[in-house]
């Protein structure tokens, strides 16, 4: 008699079910004869200090990446280990930094869509098409906003990871120069360890001065609120 097992048969459904809707803008746009669809997504435009990091990635037409999802709700081993996959199986693959200085300069939100240009323009093979988490940018390719597009879409998940994994790696790079602060532990977000030390030691040379001055005037639970308000989250 055949062994039917049902939970093993709902997993699988429901992983299937993840994968198609992952992949539903590109397999419209491989439709309409796109073949080279770069995914962009950025990391760190809600931190108190150091890079907002972008990056762009052009995957292959049909793959399929298991287990690619937002970073966000991934474990670090996780993405590292999607993070060498994804270098590995894309057509294209590369990352646009923006600065502390210059994010004081030209505001967050310009500074995250100058990092994604960055991004696109680096690539090795240039885009016929954009996907792009929440934004629009400058540039004179046909590109789609999708909101919680990391969640949506497999190719803007991928550069998710990828730009969480390069800015990571960057807090490390940080945490050694500035070890009182502990950015390897909090990536430069508004955590209270990270609010205290800022009392204590003031602002590092890394820090966006304007955020630190809205944390130490109004407080951490109420810069994180403004945060929420205007989708500054933890990437």
């Amino acid at each position: 008699m055949y062994n039917f097992d049902v939970e093993v048969f709902l997993k699988t459904y429901k992983k299937t079910e993840e994968i198609i809707c992952l992949l539903e803008y590109e397999r419209a746009l491989w439709n309409k004869g796109y073949t080279l669809i770069a995914g962009i997504d950025e990391a760190g435009r809600g931190s108190l200090a150091g890079s907002v990091v972008a990056a762009a990635v052009i995957l292959p037409v049909g793959l399929i990446i298991d287990g690619i999802k937002d970073s966000k709700e991934l474990s670090p081993k996780q993405r590292e280990e999607l993070y060498l996959q994804i270098l590995n199986k894309s057509i294209a693959v590369a990352v646009g930094v923006v600065n502390e200085r210059e994010i004081e300069k030209i505001n967050i939100k310009q500074a995250s869509r100058l990092a994604m240009k960055k991004a696109v323009n680096s690539l090795r093979i240039y885009p016929q098409y954009l996907l792009i988490d929440a934004e629009v940018i400058d540039l004179n390719l046909p590109q789609l906003k999708i909101v919680k597009g990391d969640k949506l879409s497999q190719s803007i998940a991928a550069a998710s990871i990828v730009a969480k994994v390069t800015r990571d790696r960057m807090c490390c790079q940080w945490d050694s120069m500035y070890p009182q602060y502990g950015f390897k532990r909090h990536k430069g977000y508004c955590t209270k360890e990270h609010c205290q030390a800022l009392r204590v030691y003031g602002a590092s040379p890394l820090h966006r001065k304007n955020f630190v001055k809205n944390v130490l005037q109004q407080g951490q639970e109420r810069f994180e609120q403004i945060s929420l308000f205007f989708g500054v989250n933890k990437k």
